[in-house]
């Protein structure tokens, strides 16, 4: 397959050994960590293929790869949202699960300032309605490295466990994430 995305070899290297290379890339740093800087760094592949080959990698973790991981545990969620631990301002992120809790998909919902993020809970369940999830997670980023849920994040949680009733869905939790910790906030009690 990588043969395929790759086309033709070049007077540098041929197509079957490019895609050896490309192989041993993909072995050593797995498919999420694969970076363009590693693959162009193979002689004989262009950027254009090495874009290529991301982009066939990145579609096929979207469209065709299921995850059957159930996700139960606050400590799951983290993992799936480690991008924005150490961002300088806050990321809402909102996690969609089918009714085996299963992810579907993680979408960054809105991107705020260094001590706050202004939503609104449509925005959270728009897609999820779309995916037809049963459950939804949402999770945001303290840039100041505190844990303590402010009185904004306790309100919007309130609004979000609301709607998602009304829509006949579960917010699972909320957690606040900081670069090196997490707080749940339904093991706080505030769900």
């Amino acid at each position: 397959m990588l043969q395929v995305l790759i086309g033709s070899g070049n007077a540098e290297s041929d197509v079957g050994r490019l895609a050896q290379q490309v192989q041993r890339e993909l072995r050593k740093n797995g498919v999420e960590n694969l970076e363009y800087r590693a693959l162009t760094a193979i002689k004989g592949l262009s950027h254009a293929k090495a874009s290529i080959i991301l982009a066939g990698l990145e579609l096929s973790r979207r469209y065709l790869l299921r995850d059957d991981q159930q996700y139960t545990l606050a400590e799951q969620i983290v993992h799936l949202v480690a991008d924005i631990r150490d961002k300088k301002q806050e990321h809402l992120i909102a996690i969609t699960l089918d009714g085996a809790q299963r992810l579907i998909a993680k979408r960054v919902i809105t991107v705020g300032t260094l001590d706050s993020v202004l939503m609104h809970p449509r925005e959270v369940f728009a897609d999820a309605i779309v995916d037809r999830a049963a459950h939804v997670v949402v999770v945001h980023n303290h840039p100041s490295n505190t844990l303590e849920p402010s009185h904004q994040d306790i309100e919007l949680n309130q609004q979000l466990a609301t709607a998602a009733r009304i829509l006949g869905m579960q917010l699972m939790d909320h957690i606040i994430v900081t670069k090196h910790s997490f707080v749940s906030l339904k093991k706080e009690g505030f769900l």
